[in-house]
């Protein structure tokens, strides 16, 4: 019978000793053999007359082989189980041998594995965690610039004949030139719709009182600041790494002007936006603007205290790891197409994050165990649905729900395993947040919406 003991090895790394005996694998392998002299096709041979002894010869060796690491991977499996260890990844094998297996002489066997046992330890207290919960100050001018900015996109663009406003919409074409003017050989060419307003402002003026088919020769980087320049680079399909980008010369051709005609704030305007939510009066409109903006704000501080909770939960929860074990299973983890295992300096190099990404798992494993949370499959079908609508926008009618096709694609995503997987993880992770943000007492403090971004983009360069 096999025996199988466990030696500490290090911090949280254990030694497993398996004592094979050759009663545990020799029966299976027996059986194994007369199976396969069975189902053999040998030429001279009839199936299932060949010589017990000619099978065994031609394929014992590796049926001996299999049987036995089979029957060490079944107890080893069994003893974890029974034992109740708490074990990371799959036992790593231990001075592995195999060449000490032989057919014709069964013996009992000993293989050693390592593993590493996943840790105790504690979650701070969320409700004694320092979290700020942000408000936006909406402003009359966030409104009102909001409120223009829908007057555009719905407003009616008319001809004109020159260019004569910051406002005008330009049709322009860019043809790639050399120094000299002339159309370049291999050069870009690219159509575009440009406010006048996104050029320099020192540089409209070569622009105004242009009519249609006139044109300017400009380096690119004389005609627009840096961030419409990016823009303009990416349009053109340029690298916007590369700084010869912005110094390269284009003819600008226009072959449109237009003005975009506001939209006049009137009932119908509302009605069009909010149909059937009774916004009568410009004071309605404008209070319904600024509940979308505090909407949109709100999600973003949301979003926000879940960032500070994630940093609470992994800043403030004391965690030890076998690192040695670690490091090694990181090590098998290569290239599985070319079979290669990682070398010691990209051990090295990934496992910071590697430890970060693995303290995070262990931290929700804990938060779903502790808290019973769960995701149920008409949760991940509920969310397949939404997920579709979301897609397909406002194209769907009011009875997209009971349309047959619907049903049809979710449980076609139903049956997608990757698919299923992204969405229990992302249902989970939510419900993770969901939770914390019940355990955590935020203090509210105002902010702009510029100081805002600023922290957040702050938060984020600091973290790439």
């Amino acid at each position: 019978m096999a025996t199988i003991t466990k030696e500490n090895i290090g911090l949280l790394h254990e030694k497993l000793t398996v004592k094979l005996e050759k009663k545990d694998y020799l029966p299976p392998f027996e059986k194994a053999l007369k199976d396969y002299s069975k189902r053999a096709n040998i030429p001279g041979f009839r199936k299932g007359m060949v010589p017990a002894g000619l099978i065994k010869k031609m394929y014992g060796p590796s049926l001996f082989t299999d049987e036995v690491l089979r029957s060490v991977d079944r107890e080893l499996i069994s003893y974890i189980q029974n034992d109740k260890l708490d074990i990371f990844a799959q036992p790593l094998p231990l001075e592995a041998d195999i060449r000490q297996l032989d057919v014709n002489n069964p013996a009992d066997y000993t293989f050693h594995f390592e593993v590493g046992m996943k840790p105790e330890f504690q979650l701070p207290d969320l409700g004694k965690s320092p979290i700020t919960e942000h408000k936006v100050i909406v402003t009359d001018d966030m409104i009102n610039s909001e409120i223009a900015r829908l007057q555009n996109r719905y407003g009616n663009m008319k001809d004109e004949t020159s260019v004569n406003s910051d406002e005008n919409v330009l049709n322009v074409l860019f043809t790639e030139v050399d120094h000299n003017a002339n159309d370049h050989e291999s050069g870009v060419t690219k159509d575009n719709s440009l406010l006048l307003k996104y050029f320099k402002e020192e540089f409209r003026k070569n622009l105004m009182g242009k009519v249609v088919n006139d044109f300017v020769v400009v380096q690119l980087d004389q005609a627009f600041d840096e961030k419409e320049l990016d823009f303009i680079i990416s349009d053109l399909g340029l690298d916007k790494d590369d700084p010869a980008s912005s110094k390269r010369h284009f003819r600008i051709q226009i072959t449109k002007i237009g003005l975009m005609e506001k939209r006049e704030l009137n009932e119908e305007f509302f009605n069009q936006l909010y149909p059937g939510q009774e916004v009568k009066s410009e004071a309605d409109f404008r209070n319904k603007i600024k509940e979308e903006i505090a909407a949109y704000w709100k999600s973003q501080a949301r979003n926000q205290i879940h960032d500070q909770i994630y940093h609470q939960l992994v800043d403030h929860t004391e965690i030890k790891f076998p690192e040695g074990f670690l490091k090694k299973w990181l090590k098998t983890q290569g290239d599985p197409n070319t079979d290669t295992s990682k070398s010691d300096e990209q051990v090295e190099r990934e496992f910071p994050v590697f430890l970060n990404q693995l303290k995070w798992t262990l931290i929700t494993e804990k938060i779903v165990k502790d808290s019973g949370i769960d995701v149920q499959p008409d949760e991940v079908r509920a969310f397949a649905k939404q997920q579709l609508f979301g897609y397909m926008g406002g194209q769907l009618g009011a009875d997209a729900e009971q349309q047959p096709w619907v049903n049809d694609y979710v449980e076609k995503m139903m049956k997608d395993r990757k698919y299923v997987e992204d969405a229990y993880n992302r249902l989970q992770t939510q419900k993770i947040f969901e939770w914390a943000e019940k355990e955590v007492k935020p203090v509210e403090e105002e902010i702009s919406a510029d100081e805002f971004t600023k922290m957040v983009e702050a938060h984020q360069h600091h973290h790439h």
